[in-house]
């Protein structure tokens, strides 16, 4: 079977995490990225990002070690391309958690190949509700948070699909149909016909 590559993008605070928590874990690897920002209480490095300094960010750069990377506000965020070795390695599907100008750059890199599904809150006021209820961040970055979320809802039809994250139910539901929808592609399958 060819491997699945998903690049999921959204807003933060949308529910991404808790969406993907549904894949199974024997199956899909999860991509981490670096970043220069610091871990909120309860990350932990290397499960849920790569916490680095700028300094070997630029480094990695430099090295063009990253299929994609971005600055957002003044932290750097990035896909280094050994998460798709280690991905294909163990024999997993590939899943990218990344910004809507992430997604984009890695459309380009791995074309058809990936299949790009966009997370979407119903409305920003209930992600406004969500960020607050999530209580990581002031009210000064809840509101930077939103300018950016209005930004990305921009890039919602250069997505092969969104998921309104409304009902966590039904949004898991959706999700899983694409996913089983799209392993079932006749090229994706090695019947032996």
């Amino acid at each position: 079977m060819k491997r699945l590559i998903l690049i999921i993008s959204g807003p933060s605070g949308v529910g991404k995490s808790t969406l993907l928590a549904h894949l199974p874990k024997e199956e899909f690897y999860f991509s981490v990225s670096h970043t220069t920002r610091k871990p909120r209480p309860g990350e932990v490095d290397g499960k849920d990002y790569y916490f680095v300094t700028k300094d070997t960010f630029m480094e990695m750069l430099q090295r063009n070690e990253f299929l994609e990377w971005i600055q957002v506000h003044s932290n750097f965020y990035g896909t280094a391309s050994s998460e798709v070795e280690k991905a294909f390695s163990l024999g997993k599907h590939l899943v990218f958690d990344v910004e809507v100008i992430g997604a984009s750059n890695l459309r380009r890199k791995f074309g058809q190949e990936a299949i790009s599904i966009f997370i979407a809150p119903p409305t920003l006021s209930v992600l406004e509700e969500r960020l607050k209820n999530r209580g990581t961040e002031n009210d000064e970055k809840i509101r930077e948070r939103l300018q950016r979320a209005s930004l990305e809802l921009t890039y919602l039809s250069f997505f092969d699909y969104v998921v309104v994250n409304d009902d966590l139910d039904q949004a898991k539901a959706s999700l899983l149909a694409i996913v089983r929808a799209e392993l079932s592609r006749p090229w994706r399958c090695h019947l032996g016909y």
